[in-house]
């Protein structure tokens, strides 16, 4: 089948370069020329496991193209999938600015049956309003045209994503057109070799599907940090609460592991944008209040044991920095709560040497300039490296070469074996076996030497 994919961010880019490994003709469209001269040379503008062999050698093989335009040749498909970003207006609400954009750009070319489909992460509605954009452009143009907006929401894990797609879950179709259904039967046929994993349901229904999956799993995150620092004050091991509960498989163990909040470019965007949307009827969402307010809460939380430990003096202090990326996997620092931290360490006076496995470009890109200028963070390139000197060591993303360090070099580099683990890697009696104070997220009063 051949289709465009509109837009080169995580979405886009892992839905165009999977579709086009199962066989698709697939041209993604990006108004950003810089990124697509560079993806044509086969360079990526996000990390993400297994993305670039398969953008690489689906480009050898004529099955991948990129065009900065849709009035590239190649680009004339009778499915558009739309793929740019939404991010959040001062409210909180999703900007649809650029999903519009493209619909007008889509209603100014078709001139048969088509299928458009929202993968953008949009409110309730937003179908109805690409379908009027587009009809207003065919109006414009004298033409009566057949086609069909459908909301077809992605479900990918940022660090998992290719995986994702090629072995999904749940396909979610939110269509009433017979025709459209069969079309989108038909190109995900190969994702569903063993069992049927399409869920048919209407527009506006699967609109709100993205939206209340995120949230839960935001909720449950939140949940778990609350009662985190239930058991810090009542002398508990939020880790055996974790176990216990999680055996109960009505709950299940998944997105209840405490820790320093959420980031990324999903969660907090989209509670936020729910949260807008229903104010925007006049219902007060109440649970997502506090979900939100627990994450800005939590994201300070390794600060605040800092302080407590250290005191509010904390100038001349050096901390070792392990994580930025707002999880494990990524490139991506959107939201992450390592941001957080720096900040409050940095405007305290303290300095920081940080180390990430994937994020280190990000950060000199995106981090403030005057942070790096004044000296008071420095990236390394060696994860022990972050360790040198330091008054503690801070774990706050759980990449894989964390999960297992060497603490007796760690011990022999630090000026204090102190460790704060912000996301309950480490067992707190091993560390003080080997003479480290840990600091965890809920682990009831080990911070106890």
């Amino acid at each position: 089948m051949k289709l465009t994919v509109i837009g080169t961010g995580y979405v886009g880019l892992v839905t165009g370069a999977c579709l086009a490994e199962m066989g698709n003709a697939v041209t993604c469209v990006d108004v950003d020329e810089q990124k697509i001269a560079r993806l044509r040379e086969g360079i990526l503008p996000i990390y993400e496991p297994g993305l670039e062999t398969i953008v690489t050698e689906n480009q050898k093989q004529g099955r991948l193209r990129f065009a900065t335009s849709l009035a590239d040749p190649g680009a004339e498909a009778p499915v558009y999938m739309i793929a740019v970003g939404t991010p959040p207006g001062e409210d909180g609400s999703a900007d649809l600015q650029y999903v519009l954009a493209v619909a007008r750009d889509i209603g100014r070319r078709i001139s048969q049956y088509t299928v458009v489909l929202d993968k953008s992460t949009v409110p309730v509605g937003t179908a109805e309003r690409v379908a009027g954009v587009i009809r207003g452009e065919l109006q414009q143009r004298g033409l009566s045209v057949d086609f069909d907006v459908v909301s077809n929401p992605e479900f990918l894990k940022e660090g998992d994503a290719v995986q994702d797609f090629m072995r999904p879950d749940r396909i979610i179709i939110g269509s009433d057109s017979e025709r459209a259904r069969e079309v989108l039967r038909e190109l995900y046929a190969p994702f569903m070799r063993t069992h049927e994993r399409i869920i048919f349901m209407g527009v506006r229904d699967a609109e709100m599907t993205k939206y209340a999956a995120n949230s839960m799993l935001a909720t449950k995150i939140s949940f778990m940090n609350e009662i985190a620092g239930l058991c810090d004050r009542m002398g508990v091991d939020v880790e055996n609460v974790r176990l216990g509960i999680g055996s109960d498989s009505r709950i299940g163990y998944s997105f209840i592991y405490p820790g320093a909040g959420y980031g990324g470019s999903c969660f907090p965007k989209d509670v936020r944008a729910l949260i807008q949307m229903a104010r925007q009827t006049g219902f007060e969402p109440m649970l997502l209040n506090a979900v939100e307010a627990r994450n800005h809460a939590q994201q300070r939380v390794l600060y605040q044991k800092i302080l407590q430990h250290f005191g509010p003096q904390l100038a001349g202090r050096s901390f070792g920095l392990w994580g930025l990326s707002f999880k494990p996997g990524t490139d991506d620092m959107r939201e992450a709560p390592s941001t957080v931290l720096l900040r409050d360490l940095i405007a305290s006076g303290a300095r920081v040497k940080a180390y990430d496995p994937a994020a280190l470009e990000v950060a000199r890109r995106d981090l403030p300039r005057t942070w790096f200028e004044s000296g008071q963070l420095q990236l390394v390139e060696q994860q022990y490296d972050a360790l040198k000197g330091a008054d503690a060591l801070v774990l706050i993303t759980e990449w894989k070469p964390f999960r297992h360090p060497d603490f007796t070099l760690v011990k022999t580099l630090m000026k204090s074996p102190i460790v704060f683990d912000g996301r309950n890697q480490y067992d707190p009696a091993q560390l003080r076996g080997l003479g480290f104070t840990h600091i965890g997220i809920g682990r009831g009063g080990e911070a106890i030497t």
